[in-house]
This record gives C-alpha cells, structure tokens and sequence, in this order.
C-alpha cells in the first residue's frame, strides 16, 4: 500500500504542475508584462514629492489582478472559438485541460480581489478605472469581435486604461498629462494589433472573427491604417507634455519614431505575414523605449 502510494504521489504532483500552469496561461502573463510596464509608466509620471514604492507595488498588485481576471473571462468567452483557431487550439479551455467552471471561478475570483484590493489600498479612482477596462473589454471588445472591424478602435480604449490607473494611483486624479499618456497607449495598439489581424486572418476567419473589413481582400486599406495611426503616433510623441523636452529627449523620440516606421513603411509596400511579423516585434520594442525617455525627460 505505501509503495504504491509513491509511486502515485509523482503522478499527481505533476499533474498538480500541469494544472497550475494552465492556470498561469489564462492569465496570458506576457500580455499582463505590457500592462504593467505603462501602468508602471503612469504611475511615476504621476508621482510628486517623494517616490511612494509601497504605493507602486500595491497599483501594480491590484492592476494584475484585474488583468489576469480579464484575461481568464475573455478566454472562458471565447473558448469555442479559440478551438477553430491553429495558434489558440492548445489554450487549456478550447484543449479541454480545464474545464469551464475551473476558468469562470478563478476569472471571477481574481477580477474582484484586484478590484477590491486597488480600493482598499490605493484608492476608488483606481478601482473604478480598472473595474471600467475590465467590463469595457468584456462586454464590449470581446462581443464585437465577431461583428465588426471597428472593434479594434472601441478594444483600444480599454487597452490603453493601464495608463490612467498607474496616474490615479499616484495621484488620485486625472489630469490632461495623463490622457497624453493615453493617447500615446492608445495610437500604438493600431499598428500592434493590426499586424497582429495580418498574421492571422485566415484563422481569424475560421473562427469567425472580423478583425479586418472583408472588402480589405488584399488588405491595402489596412496597411494604409496602419501608416497613418503610425504617423499620428510619432507626431504625437514630439509633443513634450510630459516633461522637459530637451536635445536628447528630441533625438530619442525622432530614432524611436524612425525605428517603428522603417518596418511600418516595409509594411506599407508588401503584404508578406512576414512584414507583419516583424512589425509587432518592433513596436514591442518601441513603446517601452518611448515610455522610457518620457520618464528620463521627467527627471
């Protein structure tokens, strides 16, 4: 009996494993490293007198949380679909790794404790813009995918609020240098996300998602898209509203900007899903070297 007790106790504490680490993967932990680092970003951008670490560390706790319940829900949302798509098929809903109740309790039990714990240890505003992203891309973004092009517009809202709740967390207000900074957050997503549709539209369309219009068919309107948000985008980061705007901070801006519409304009001349590719490992590199000169034209 105790032998065969062993040999079993192996056998479970790997699938124990196994099951943590699919609870991991709903959290979608390499989009959460994003979230964290703007609301890092609002934060100190926010931040007056004295840095409060502790205050930091709680925004970013809390704002987790949130995160990694909106992220759990939208999967348990669309884990039937997932199950069309070749690069989500293995996710642990549609692979039936977890079950649907496993997702919805532990989507629901982390959305509220992030909640909560923003309210209780940093403040409403904060709670109040997180709880909004939360629902926002819910009950808004996650629906209309499957309806309309534009939800990549309306998705860019909540996708930008990490912003605004590391400022609330610092500051407990919003002010216009906040939603500079959400502006910046919120023009980046167009050219991140619609290389991302460019990649994948055929499995988009196997599951019945319209990330990009149909009469797009040899999608020039979308690259056009993605050269003028681009473009507004770097426009907008030469604006120094945050900051003192010195040489440095110009220089910065102006290689950061060239960096994103070489591959942007690269883009613009091919539709190779490969162009594609590369443009979304370039503005993963561009947003925390814009956000980073911000914070050096601060100090």
């Amino acid at each position: 009996m105790a032998t065969r007790t062993l040999m079993a106790s192996p056998v479970s504490q790997q699938a124990l494993h196994s099951k943590l680490r699919d609870y991991y993967t709903l959290t979608k932990p390499e989009v959460n490293l994003l979230i964290l680092m703007t609301t890092s970003a609002g934060y100190y951008l926010a931040s007056r007198g004295p840095f409060r670490f502790l205050g930091l560390l709680n925004t970013l706790f809390g704002t987790l949380l949130v995160a990694s319940g909106t992220a759990t829900l939208n999967q348990w949302m669309e884990r039937v679909w997932d199950g069309k798509m070749r690069r989500t098929a293995s996710r642990p809903l549609p692979s039936g790794r977890l079950s649907s109740r496993e997702a919805l309790g532990f989507g629901i039990l982390l959305s509220i404790a992030g909640g909560l714990y923003l309210l209780l240890t940093v403040n409403a505003l904060s709670a109040l813009l997180a709880v909004s992203t939360l629902l926002s891309y819910l009950l808004i973004y996650t629906p209309l995918k499957r309806k309309t092009p534009l939800c990549t517009l309306l998705g860019a809202f909540p996708g930008a609020m990490p912003t605004l709740i590391g400022w609330a967390g610092a500051s407990a207000h919003l002010d216009p240098k906040a939603w500079y900074l959400f502006a910046i957050l919120f023009l980046w997503q167009f050219p991140h996300f619609l290389a991302i549709a460019l990649m994948y539209r055929d499995d988009y369309s196997r599951a019945g998602y319209h990330m990009l219009p149909a009469f797009d068919r040899d999608t020039r309107f979308t690259r056009a898209e993605i050269v003028a948000f681009t473009l507004v985008l770097v426009g907008v980061t030469m604006l120094p509203a945050v900051g003192h705007a010195g040489l440095l901070y110009w220089a910065g801006m102006c290689a950061a900007g060239a960096f994103l519409l070489y591959y942007v304009g690269k883009l613009a001349f091919s539709s190779s899903t490969i162009r594609a590719s590369r443009l979304l490992h370039a503005s993963v590199v561009y947003l925390p070297v814009v956000l980073v000169i911000m914070v050096a034209a601060k100090n």
